[in-house]
């Protein structure tokens, strides 16, 4: 039985009124079979505090999860899931802040620290 692998590789990105598109080779078993785009707009994207960096990803993890694109390989980035990825996003920063700060272990101990002069 054989291993099939199917991936999502970022050709590119361009612009187009207020939406940036981000153009995905789906490679199957390490060969080109198709492209595919993402539309984001950029609106919703300012909307919900998602950082223009996170999108290539966000929009791989779209096309991992679709089970199904039309025949022309386009889909667009719905405001449901920049609303999903703000929430992971809050959840992540509040995870964050409960942590104590590290301080870092000294080997010294404080009579071996010599004073000012």
């Amino acid at each position: 039985m054989k291993n099939h692998t199917t991936s999502f590789v970022l050709s590119g990105f361009s612009h187009d009124l207020g939406f940036r598109i981000f153009e995905f080779d789906c490679l199957e078993n390490g060969k080109v079979r198709t492209r595919h785009t993402v539309r984001a707009d950029l609106m919703l994207v300012r909307k919900h505090g998602i950082h223009v960096q996170e999108l290539p990803l966000l929009c791989r993890k779209v096309l991992d999860d679709c089970q199904e694109w039309d025949r022309s390989g386009s889909m667009t980035l719905s405001e449901a899931e920049m609303m999903a990825c703000a929430e992971r996003e809050a959840a992540r920063s509040r995870s964050s802040k409960r942590r104590p700060p590290r301080r870092p272990e000294s080997s010294e101990t404080p009579e071996q620290i010599e004073p000012a002069r």
